[in-house]
C-alpha cells in the first residue's frame, strides 16, 4: 500500500517552453483539438502517486492556453537554460512538495503507470533521483549521439550516461545497450542542490545534465521500461502523433 502521506507531498511539474529551435510554439500546436500542452496535462492527471500537476510556464501564450482548459499553471523566469531550472524555481514556492517528477512539455504519449513507476522508486528507496531506460538492439540507435545511452551497476543506479556506445563493445557479443529517456523524479532536497551546483566538466563536455548529479555524488535510480515515447521535436513527429490520435 502506497503511503499516502508521500502523495499528499507529491507533484508532477511540466516545464513549458514556448520557443523551440527545432519546432515554433510546438506545446500550442492542436490535435483532436487539444494542444500538446494539455495531452501532457492529461496524461501527468491521470498517475496515482502525485497529489497534483502544475505546468511551469515560461510566456504568458502557454500560460493562458493551460488556464484556458482548466489547468494548474504558475508563471516562471524565461531566462532559464534547462527544464531542472525552471521547476526548481515552482519547487521553491512550495515546501509542502518533497517529491518532484519532472514531465516534459513535449511527451503527450507518456504513460500514467510509467509516470507512477517513477515516483514509487523514489518513495521506496533512498535514491535521490529516479530515471526511465530502455534496452536497444538497433546499430543506428547504439551510434546515434542523440540517442543517450547508460550503463548501471547490478542494484539499477546509473554509474555513467553518455553520447557515446558505452560500454565499448571491445567483445561485441557481450554488449547490451540502454537508451535514457529524459524523465526524471527527484527528492526536493537533490533538485535544489543539483540545480545549484556548478556545471561539471563531464556534463559540458556531453552536454548532459544529468551528470552534474553523478558527478557530486548524488545517486540516480534506473527503471527499466519497454514504452519508447515519441517526444514532438519536428513536424513530422507531430504529424505521427497527430496520425495516431486522430486516425
Amino acid at each position: 500500500m502506497e503511503d499516502m502521506e508521500k502523495i499528499k507531498k507529491t507533484a508532477i511539474i511540466i516545464p513549458a517552453r514556448l520557443n523551440s529551435s527545432r519546432l515554433k510554439n510546438k506545446l500550442l500546436l492542436c490535435a483532436k483539438g487539444k494542444p500538446i500542452i494539455q495531452w501532457v496535462y492529461e496524461a501527468a492527471s491521470k498517475a496515482k502517486l502525485a497529489s497534483k500537476v502544475i505546468v511551469a510556464a515560461d510566456s504568458e501564450e502557454i500560460f493562458d492556453v493551460v488556464k484556458e482548459f482548466g489547468g494548474n499553471v504558475e508563471m516562471t523566469s524565461n531566462e532559464h537554460k534547462s527544464g531542472s531550472d525552471r521547476i526548481a524555481e515552482v519547487a521553491k514556492r512550495h515546501p509542502e512538495i518533497e517529491y518532484i517528477l519532472n514531465l516534459q512539455g513535449d511527451e503527450p504519449q507518456m504513460d500514467p503507470e510509467v509516470i507512477d513507476s517513477l515516483i514509487q522508486a523514489l518513495h521506496t528507496s533512498d535514491a535521490n533521483i529516479s530515471t526511465l531506460l530502455r534496452k536497444i538492439t538497433n546499430k543506428e540507435q547504439i551510434e546515434n549521439p542523440n540517442c543517450v545511452k547508460c550503463v548501471f551497476n547490478k542494484d539499477n543506479y546509473a554509474l555513467y550516461f553518455s553520447r557515446y556506445p558505452v560500454p565499448y563493445p571491445r567483445n561485441a557479443e557481450e554488449a547490451e545497450y540502454y537508451a535514457h529517456i529524459g524523465m526524471y523524479a527527484y527528492t526536493r532536497e537533490s533538485l535544489l542542490k543539483m540545480t545549484s551546483l556548478p556545471m561539471a566538466m563531464i556534463e559540458k563536455t556531453e552536454s548532459l545534465e544529468q551528470l552534474r548529479a553523478l558527478y557530486n555524488g548524488m545517486t540516480i535510480k534506473i527503471i527499466l521500461t519497454k514504452l519508447n515515447p515519441v517526444g514532438i521535436d519536428t513536424i513530422q513527429d507531430f504529424e505521427k502523433f497527430k496520425n495516431i490520435v486522430e486516425g
